[in-house]
């Protein structure tokens, strides 16, 4: 089976890196832009792991249905990208999880997707194709706490880090994963998620902080 994959350095070493099950004949085709998955038309899976919501980029993708196309869409929902694709978690630290956290909404996808899925030996969970999914949700507000909690000057941006993997035994701090994920990534699912409940408001430290970069 060939896996066509358009993918940054980074988020390709989390791919490649990943361990399946022996005795599969896998393909790997590595690309660095959607318009060169043209030159595998034989792929039997589609990945887009710099997907953005552009029009363009959808209708290029769309092409390749009805084979099953994975798309790193953590924010925007798959109502919205109006395609039967498959959304996936790939925020930076997420892919190397156990489970990779997916949302489809066609049932034709989630079948192809549970074949391919155990031919690899990976495993999935299925969320709901909502903002955020579940571990982007749940990493935003916890970063965005850290944040007020820095603006309260409780404590720094280092003791809160050591705090939170000392007594969670998370692998990084709030402040170390925005780094990795990305601060506007962050603030762009609060303020999707802030439209239907307040909780999510940005923290102003957070805002600040984006300012300057």
């Amino acid at each position: 089976m060939k896996i066509a994959i358009v993918s940054g350095e980074l988020l390709k070493k989390a791919i490649a890196d990943r361990p399946f099950r022996a005795g599969n004949d896998i393909e790997w085709a590595w690309v660095d832009q959607v318009s060169a998955l043209e030159q595998h038309r034989d792929a039997g899976l589609y990945i887009d792991l710099d997907f953005t919501m552009d029009k363009d980029r959808i209708g290029q993708l769309s092409q390749f249905l009805p084979a099953p196309v994975m798309v790193n869409s953590v924010v925007h929902t798959l109502r919205e990208i109006d395609r039967p694709f498959i959304r996936i978690n790939a925020w930076p630290g997420c892919l190397e999880r156990s489970i990779h956290e997916l949302a489809a909404t066609d049932k034709k996808a989630a079948a192809a997707i549970a074949v391919l899925y155990g031919e690899l030996g990976w495993l999935y969970r299925f969320v709901p194709d909502i903002p955020g999914m579940i571990s982007g949700r749940v990493l935003a507000t916890i970063i965005n706490e850290a944040y007020y909690t820095l603006q309260e000057e409780i404590s720094s941006r280092s003791e809160i880090d050591t705090a939170m993997k000392l007594g969670t035994n998370y692998p990084f701090g709030p402040f170390e994963w925005s780094e990795r994920i990305g601060l506007q990534n962050i603030y762009h699912l609060l303020c999707v998620l802030n439209e239907k409940d307040s909780r999510y408001a940005p923290a102003r430290e957070l805002i600040k902080v984006l300012r300057k970069d």
